[in-house]
């Protein structure tokens, strides 16, 4: 038997495992994307280095791609993606046109943010889905995350590992990089609300609307003062419970599906790079199955609290 340290980056035992897998990745990833917008050079940065517009879900899935290879990759592919992700980084600049300043893109303060608005919106979404963890395997959690940031070039004792932490964290934050909502952020929430299908998909534009509920449960699952910052919905009365009751429906629809079936939407790369973690898994010890998230409940019954 094989050390999954050796092979995987974080195994079945960790907390980590349990969320990255977590059928509501989806919703947690679009969360993340509506709360990073909220810092201007951030949300710049995006619109003048990347064709955004064109192929709008390359951010989404790019994301997606890094998280499973700095969660489920070996060391060796974890590595040598933080440092391609890095070289890119280090040359591109975003433009200021309020201030006519030019700021790096791996400026710490910038990656900082957008990790911070990752990480807790995984933990956010996950946890409102169904997910039992203990105060401890949050603080865990955070704490395993530190390490994943180092990939994009911040230093571990840097980033917040704890839930306290990171609470301190976004009150700064709040106070200190100027959060608000310029045309930039409005037009990336009107397109994570109801988004622009992109020409390779044109077949799938009849299921469009399908999208809606990602969307709106994402949205209101942001903090208050995020959505006060947007003002783009309504604060109904009652709407949080059933974005809970929504996110608990939707992980019962979306793990029923077949993984092979759900795994079409990736990237080629993340999906080979699933298909290898079950050979990964049987070297270490742990039975290959179909259904990943098979595994990842199994972590959970077991896992100590």
């Amino acid at each position: 038997m094989v050390d999954t340290r050796k092979l995987i980056v974080q195994g079945p035992e960790t907390v980590s495992w349990r969320i990255i897998l977590d059928p509501l990745m989806m919703v947690a990833g679009v969360r993340a994307l509506m709360l990073q917008a909220l810092q201007p050079t951030t949300m710049r940065g995006v619109w003048q280095n990347s064709d955004f517009l064109e192929r709008p879900f390359d951010r989404l899935f790019t994301t997606a791609d890094f998280v499973a290879v700095t969660a489920v990759g070996t060391p060796e592919q974890a590595d040598q993606l933080g440092a391609r992700v890095r070289a890119v980084h280090r040359r591109l600049r975003v433009h200021d046109p309020d201030t006519g300043r030019t700021h790096r893109v791996d400026d710490p303060e910038l990656l900082l943010w957008v990790h911070c608005a990752e990480v807790s919106s995984y933990l956010e979404v996950v946890e409102r889905g169904g997910l039992r963890l203990t105060p401890a395997e949050r603080d865990r959690y955070f704490d395993k995350q530190r390490h994943t940031a180092t990939y994009v070039g911040l230093h571990a004792d840097e980033v917040p590992g704890s839930v306290a932490a990171m609470e301190d964290y976004f009150a700064r934050a709040r106070a200190e990089l100027d959060l608000r909502v310029i045309p930039e952020s409005r037009a990336t929430l009107r397109f994570l609300l109801w988004p622009k299908v992109p020409r390779g998909l044109r077949l799938l534009a009849p299921l469009k609307p399908l999208w809606v509920p990602v969307g709106l449960m994402a949205y209101y699952t942001l903090p208050r003062w995020a959505r006060d910052l947007y003002r783009a919905l309504p604060e109904v009365p009652g709407v949080q419970p059933l974005v809970t009751a929504g996110l608990r429906l939707m992980w019962l629809l979306v793990a029923a599906v077949p993984p092979e079936v759900r795994g079409r939407v990736f990237k080629p790369e993340t999906r080979a790079l699933m298909a290898d973690l079950h050979v990964r898994l049987a070297r270490c010890g742990v039975r290959p199955r179909r259904n990943l998230t098979r595994v990842w409940r199994r972590a959970e019954a077991t896992a100590p609290r």
